[in-house]
């Protein structure tokens, strides 16, 4: 098996909040947010290329390198991506 590394590729990434705004008209076409019962308990909802997937607050929501969104946990964010230089 032979071994690959990935290429480093700079990202734009913002955190999700319940009532933070999303940046970019195009973006809020494609993110909606919900609320489960309490008003409290909020999520956003975000049509990736893979299909509908769910933001819970502070999820980070990244820009890929085509524009596409998609969401990524706190803890994956903090092992994968550091602050560009």
């Amino acid at each position: 098996m032979t071994k690959f590394r990935k290429r480093p590729v700079v990202i734009d990434a913002e955190r999700w909040y319940p009532g933070a705004g999303i940046d970019g008209v195009e973006e809020k076409s494609r993110i909606e947010t919900r609320t489960l019962g309490d008003p409290d308990d909020c999520v956003a909802v975000i049509k990736t290329l893979e299909g509908s997937m769910v933001v819970e607050s502070g999820d980070w929501i990244i820009t890929g390198s085509k524009g596409e969104k998609y969401p990524c946990k706190p803890d994956i964010f903090a092992l994968t991506y550091e602050i560009a230089q």
